[in-house]
């Protein structure tokens, strides 16, 4: 069993298998609350870049859908009218240094897999940069008028108009303790003082024992759709590979909810968990040069369409419900001050 795996089985299982690692856990909680007493007594500063900011973040480390309920956000505030950027850290890329403006044609290897996709996702202003409040600022200076941040819940610095903590419904808050005894980067009760939580069900995962609510609590539905074949962009229903040797792979944050999906639509695949943002290197891949695979789309920005012969990945497909749709995006526009029309999408 792999650390990560290791990990993951100790933080979603009982807690007392986790009671060893406690005293370092009361360290690290130690140290989170004193940062945060600083930036709440002024002491650190939090920095304003002159437009709204709303940061997309989790308390939990792991997947939880932070990147696809930030890619849906960005897309409905993009219709009702405003230039979003999107900046988070470019985490699995090799870019270092100043803040950087990512295109559609940039690689995985030096931008990170997630960027790329919000890049190739919508008209945005993608922006990368372990400085948060610089990568805001440069995004600004491109024309953004909102900032849509990718994660950076805990990164204090970059002052924020409205939050949102995405929460995995199946896994919840695990075994309800601070790393590293559990998954939690901050206290649960850390959710009472958020804009909204967005609460993430799987069509193939079931609910949490006690999920947790928030000021402004949003359902959202992961599916999987389509898939697309990374060479040409064939779209295929999912069905079609059903009773044929399929390979999976995901390098994601929660392996384990792909893999689900995939059996729920009939599938029975060969399942490559893959470590997160982990790179899909050309003789190093873990199945036949000429197998049928499936993976993610954050794998497949990382994957050369001519590496594999027969590569797909596979659409995820978020579904709010319509009233939550039509009302989530006009209240943060009002509460951050500002308006816009646009047709909201579920």
């Amino acid at each position: 069993m792999s650390l990560e795996a290791g990990l993951q089985r100790l933080w979603y299982g009982p807690a007392w298998r986790a009671l060893p690692l406690t005293p370092l856990s009361a360290l690290y909680g130690a140290g989170v609350a004193a940062r945060t007493g600083l930036y709440r007594a002024g002491l650190l500063p939090s920095i304003r870049v002159g437009v709204p900011v709303i940061v997309v973040g989790n308390l939990t480390v792991g997947g939880t859908g932070k990147t696809p309920i930030a890619a849906w956000l960005a897309r409905q505030l993009g219709l009702r009218g405003h230039l979003i950027g999107v900046v988070l850290r470019g985490y699995g890329g090799a870019h270092s240094g100043p803040p950087r403006v990512v295109s559609a044609r940039d690689e995985a290897a030096e931008v990170g897999d997630e960027a790329l996709v919000h890049a190739r996702r919508g008209p945005h202003v993608v922006v990368i940069g372990a400085d948060r409040v610089a990568a805001a600022r440069l995004a600004v200076e491109r024309g953004a008028q909102v900032i849509v941040c990718d994660d950076g819940l805990q990164h204090l610095r970059l002052a924020r108009d409205y939050e949102v903590a995405v929460v995995d419904a199946a896994r919840g808050l695990g075994n309800g303790c601070l790393l590293p005894a559990g998954p939690l980067r901050e206290r649960a009760g850390r959710l009472a003082t958020v804009d909204a939580v967005v609460l993430t069900e799987r069509d193939s995962g079931g609910l949490a024992a006690a999920p947790p609510v928030g000021p402004y609590l949003v359902h959202a539905r992961f599916g999987l759709g389509e898939a697309v074949r990374l060479a040409d962009g064939e779209r295929r229903a999912l069905a079609t590979f059903a009773g044929r040797d399929v390979h999976a792979v995901a390098g994601v944050g929660h392996p384990g909810a792909f893999f689900a999906g995939l059996r729920a639509a009939g599938l029975a695949p060969v399942e490559h968990p893959l470590p997160d943002h982990a790179a899909l290197e050309p003789g190093h891949l873990p199945f036949p040069a000429g197998a049928t695979v499936l993976m993610t789309e954050k794998d497949a920005v990382k994957c050369p369409p001519n590496v594999l012969a027969d590569a797909w990945w596979v659409d995820l497909e978020v579904s709010i419900d319509r009233t939550s749709a039509a009302q989530w995006p006009a209240l943060i526009l009002e509460r951050i001050g500002l308006t816009g029309a646009g047709v909201p999408l579920g």
